[in-house]
């Protein structure tokens, strides 16, 4: 028996190591407590589902088992996309859903990512859970809630073809790095009318080819090398759940999302003249003046799902995007993210070329990096990035922006360093006009971390 840490209960989810901080009977807790959570809400039953990770199926039947004792019913999706259990709290009975998923994770990690009564929890919410394992363990309903399994695997996959529509026919590559991805990816794809290579499709949870994270370079090689050996115009990747996009042109550049987001903006802004677009703080300079000249206000706002999800329904804003490549629709679509939809999504504006790659090519970019990750120990990041907010002076900027950690812009570029709120690390990501410029800022920003930590590690 693993004991309950306090660790594992994130700023955005629920994530923690098998056997470690994570097995069934800490599942069967938050079960129980979340359980009590949406019958406080007036809700009577949960959808779960789980990713292809090898820890998944005993970790669903214990938070089926904890949903079930506070009184709740539980609708088990089975083996879906994170975004299937999203779209189940949509046109399902239920309002609340738990996704048992380590993400693009580990193999041997694995967690919960949460929807209750239409609302993706984050911060205190995901706290309250915590505090209620603790409280109310014995809380037992009179009687226990039902269980039933539900196949949605049809109704998610005609949903997107009905509405999604292809200008032509096209070819493409499909890299789902053995995530559960794979296992919907080729179907949605052929339905639409594409041929499709498909590479890693069959749902592995030891991830035996590459990690499942196109966030990462070096996990999209393979899908580059097919580009270059075989006659599909583009391809596109998913992360581990399947509620991230990778894009890579024939030609081998990786389109990042921040720049998949200016298409993505165009297409949305030509229904909804006006309308705010939500970012968040990793994204490309070229994207908020993109955003306007579209007719659109660009919004800026923190990194994580949640958090820009929630900013979504608060906003009213019909599109939403993170460079980690987390694309919100509610244009056409319900507001969450959902790789697979975003994937479609793409394809519909970019049939309408005929060399789609040169379109992505075309697209506006500087010098940049990808993610840099400063690693500290436990609790250090927050501690850095105070002493870098309160000290840390940045000759020639132009403006400091600090509604999540230091995003200091250049009239060539900008700097950024954030804590980031799932694990001990300061995230950094630099853009600029000429490698010279790019380099300056980094060096600016290697001066004051080291004078705030002489022992930093740097990345860059």
């Amino acid at each position: 028996m693993v004991s309950l840490s306090h660790t594992i209960f994130k700023a955005y989810d629920i994530r923690g190591i098998i056997g470690k901080t994570l097995d069934a009977g800490v599942a069967r807790q938050i079960g129980h407590a979340f359980g009590l959570a949406a019958v406080a809400k007036g809700e009577r039953s949960v959808v779960i589902g789980r990713d292809g990770r090898l820890s998944g199926p005993e970790l669903a039947a214990a938070l089926a088992a904890g949903l079930q004792s506070a009184g709740v019913d539980v609708i088990d999706l089975g083996v879906v996309a994170t975004p299937m259990v999203y779209f189940g709290t949509h046109v399902l009975e239920s309002k609340s859903g738990i996704m048992v998923t380590g993400s693009h994770n580990p193999p041997d990690y694995n967690g919960f990512k949460m929807v209750l009564a239409g609302e993706a929890i984050h911060g205190e919410a995901i706290q309250a859970l915590y505090r209620s394992i603790q409280q109310d363990g014995d809380k037992l309903a009179a009687a226990p809630g039902a269980y039933r399994t539900h196949d949605i695997r049809a109704a998610y996959l005609e949903r997107i073809i009905g509405d999604v529509k292809l200008a032509r026919p096209i070819k493409i590559a499909v890299d789902c790095g053995n995530g559960v991805a794979g296992a919907f990816a080729g179907d949605l794809f052929r339905g639409m009318g594409c041929e499709v290579i498909e590479l890693f499709c069959e749902v592995d949870g030891n991830f035996p080819n590459h990690h499942p994270d196109p966030a990462h370079p070096e996990n999209l090689q393979d899908l580059i090398r097919c580009l270059q050996e075989t006659d599909a115009e583009l391809g596109i990747a998913f992360d581990g759940d399947g509620d991230r996009l990778g894009v890579v042109t024939k030609d081998g550049q990786i389109i990042f999302p921040d720049r998949q987001m200016m298409l993505f903006a165009s297409d949305v802004l030509s229904r909804h003249p006006g309308q705010q677009i939500l970012f968040d703080v990793k994204c490309t300079r070229h994207l908020a003046p993109w955003i306007a000249k579209a007719g659109g206000k660009p919004l800026m706002y923190k990194t994580g799902h949640s958090l820009v999800k929630a900013k979504l329904r608060e906003t009213g804003a019909p599109l939403g995007g993170e460079m980690s490549g987390h694309i919100f629709f509610k244009d056409r679509w319900y507001g969450f993210d959902d790789g697979l939809y975003s994937g479609a999504r793409l394809l519909e504006i970019l049939t309408r070329e005929q060399d789609p790659s040169a379109l992505l090519n075309s697209l506006p970019q500087s010098d940049s990096t990808p993610e840099l990750h400063l690693h500290l120990n436990e609790g250090e990041n927050f501690a850095l990035m105070d002493k870098l907010r309160s000290d840390a002076k940045f000759p020639g900027h132009e403006q400091i922006i600090t509604i999540d950690g230091l995003r200091v812009e250049y009239a060539d570029g900008f700097g950024l360093a954030r804590s980031s709120n799932t694990t001990p690390v300061i995230v950094m990501r630099f853009e600029a006009e000429t490698p010279a410029a790019l380099a300056r800022i980094q060096g600016q920003f290697r001066d004051v971390i080291l004078a705030a930590k002489p022992d930093a590690e740097l990345p860059f």
